[in-house]
């Protein structure tokens, strides 16, 4: 045989190696590879569940601690506006206390430099 019939039979026989049918069961080169990225996507998945619910557990955690921390501070803030307002109040009636004192002491001056001068 001569060397082109000899290539010529090879490249047949490699052909029909390549196209042979194959059984439904068995996945191509391109479906095995699919099934893999799948199989890896899949896995990526299942790592990565459990820290992110961590993570979201722990994001819940931190929004309830605000939230009470907010709710204490508007708490703490009313109680110091009340003492604020209590003591407002009680300073005026301590400056009233003293302007009624101051007056009475003006008016017994007042009194005194009358009497003095008949």
């Amino acid at each position: 045989m001569n060397t082109m019939t000899m290539l010529g039979a090879l490249l047949v026989l490699s052909i029909a190696a390549g196209c042979s049918p194959r059984d439904d069961d068995e996945a191509g080169p391109a479906q095995q590879a699919g099934k893999a990225i799948d199989d890896a996507g899949d896995k990526v998945a299942r790592e990565l569940r459990a820290p992110l619910e961590k993570a979201d557990e722990a994001a819940k955690r931190v929004a309830e601690r605000a939230d009470e921390a907010r709710d204490r501070l508007a708490e703490r803030t009313e109680e110091a506006r009340e003492k604020i307002t209590d003591a407002t109040a009680e300073a005026g009636r301590g400056l009233e206390k003293a302007r009624a004192k101051v007056g009475e002491k003006v008016e017994r001056a007042g009194e005194k430099m009358q009497e003095s001068a008949r």
